[in-house]
């Protein structure tokens, strides 16, 4: 038998728990793990249930009736299948090694079906950890191409994620919205905030005491999207640049690879433009 998650999100109302446990005991399935919320804010309901001693479509084929009856989303999956996911990266290469160390020693349920760059730096990196890599430049007149060639491939590898791993190009709002959900973006984070070129420098200016990085969901709000992950740590006057830069990419490094364990083993549901994480 597989092992089995389901998520679920309607509005809230009384008794939903107990349908949905009742209908998987009456399947012979065994709960492991059951969480919930109910959301005060938007009036909806969450839940993510993993089940053994059931297969996937009879756990998918009882929930669906009583979905209907929610009026709910839900989604059953292979708890054992990793998550296809493709990264696309310009030069840096802190948030790429990170995440394929993390990959090739079992550390995320993920399965890397290629890196796609708009630089050829990583091209190395890509075949030290047999990944195929494919390099495009991105101007203005070929943007679309590139882009174009981003959905080909999500397509044909069935790819159910797509990481931003420091790629430095604003995606289109047509690309945003085929991804919607399912892609995933890393930038830095600072009190106060510091865009355009040389955050860190700016930050090291400002004399800021915290750095971090912020895991959202891409949208075609420009980092405005619902936040997955973040983290923060202390900095303080005696740091240069260059030690602000180190910290601050182990950082973006981090949370990048934490957001992409959480989607990745079903821990994520949307809830307008906040998300709820099932830890």
């Amino acid at each position: 038998m597989q092992e089995l998650v389901m998520t679920l999100d309607c509005p809230d109302r009384p008794g939903i728990m107990h349908t949905l446990t009742g209908a998987v005991v009456a399947a012979r399935g065994n709960i492991t793990e059951l969480q919930q919320f109910s959301s005060p804010d938007s009036g909806r309901f969450f839940t993510r249930i993993a089940v053994e001693g059931m297969e996937l479509e009879v756990l998918r084929t009882r929930i669906n009736d009583i979905a209907q009856d929610l009026g709910a989303n839900f989604q059953v999956h292979d708890a054992t299948r990793p998550t296809r996911t493709l990264l696309l990266a310009s030069k840096a290469g802190h948030c790429v090694n990170d995440l394929l160390f993390r990959w090739r020693g079992g550390e995320l349920p993920v399965e890397i079906v290629g890196l796609m760059a708009n630089h050829e730096v990583l091209a190395s990196m890509a075949e030290f950890y047999s990944v195929p890599f494919t390099h495009h430049v991105v101007l203005p007149e070929t943007k679309a191409d590139f882009e174009a060639e981003v959905m080909r491939v999500v397509e044909e590898q069935q790819v159910e994620l797509v990481v931003l791993a420091r790629y430095m190009q604003i995606l289109s709002p047509e690309l945003c919205d085929h991804l919607a959900g399912r892609a995933i973006n890393i930038h830095h984070s600072f009190l106060p905030g510091f865009k355009g070129a040389n955050p860190y420098r700016q930050a090291h200016t400002r004399g800021v005491k915290l750095i971090g990085a912020t895991a959202h969901f891409v949208t075609s709000d420009l980092d405005e999207g619902p936040i997955i992950e973040q983290n923060v740590i202390r900095v303080d006057h005696t740091m240069s640049v260059s030690k602000l830069v180190r910290k601050g990419q182990a950082q973006e490094s981090q949370t990048l690879a934490e957001a992409v364990r959480l989607f990745a083993e079903h821990r994520v549901l949307s809830d307008g433009h906040r998300t709820v994480i099932f830890r």
